[in-house]
């Protein structure tokens, strides 16, 4: 035990350096993940045949390829046509792109959870679609998305492993790092998982706690 809490001194800069990567890589990610998210999940439900399709068609490729692949084709590929990508846009890009299949399918649940009758009610008082959506539909379908929400970001923080793959410093590229100069594979990886195990729980706490708040009276 003291010399897993040696190692896991030893190492705690570097480890929270590449934490920083880990959060930054989530946080941005999700955050345009759900702005894809809301887009495709509308036009899944409330869309014209041309947006369904197109909609339906990006979160089908999206979810039937895997993220390493997407993420070797957008740091491997595209140089061969002329884009290069950063280590860290690259992994951006793809697990953002990966991430808003995802959370429009959340969406598009939730949207469809939502009464139809408000929809009616709210065109037979003139509104139009789009503002039924804006200001009726999607707020409460965003509240209801909230659990899988969590579920997504936790996914995120996770999968962020995978940048290393294309040198982004993040938190398992440090800890590789680190194992692979004083060989303390054990000792390195179990500090890793626990700084993973800390935040994730951290996140789950404060997502449980934002939904509570923001949970409807009587629903």
């Amino acid at each position: 035990m003291n010399h897993f809490i040696s190692v896991f001194i030893q190492g705690l800069p570097l480890l929270m350096e590449g934490l920083k990567f880990t959060i930054e890589l989530a946080a941005v990610s999700i955050v345009f993940g759900f702005a894809i998210g809301v887009i495709i999940g509308v036009e899944r439900v409330y869309g014209n045949k041309w947006a369904y399709g197109f909609s339906t068609a990006y979160v089908e490729i999206i979810r039937g390829t895997p993220l390493l692949v997407q993420l070797f084709i957008l740091y491997f590929s595209l140089p061969q046509i002329g884009i290069h990508l950063s280590p860290l846009t690259a992994a951006i890009i793809s697990f953002s792109l990966n991430s808003g299949a995802y959370q429009a399918e959340y969406i598009r649940g939730a949207l469809q959870a939502v009464e139809k009758g408000q929809m009616k009610a709210a065109l037979s008082l003139g509104m139009t679609k789009r503002q039924a959506i804006k200001t009726i539909i999607l707020p409460q379908a965003l509240r209801k998305v909230l659990p899988s929400w969590t579920n997504e970001f936790v996914y995120l923080i996770k999968y962020t492993s995978l940048a290393y793959l294309v040198g982004v410093p993040e938190l398992t590229a440090q800890g590789e790092f680190i194992a692979s100069r004083n060989f303390e594979f054990m000792d390195v990886f179990l500090s890793v998982a626990l700084i993973y195990l800390v935040v994730i729980f951290i996140t789950t706490w404060a997502f449980s706690t934002l939904e509570k708040r923001v949970k409807i009276p009587g629903v």
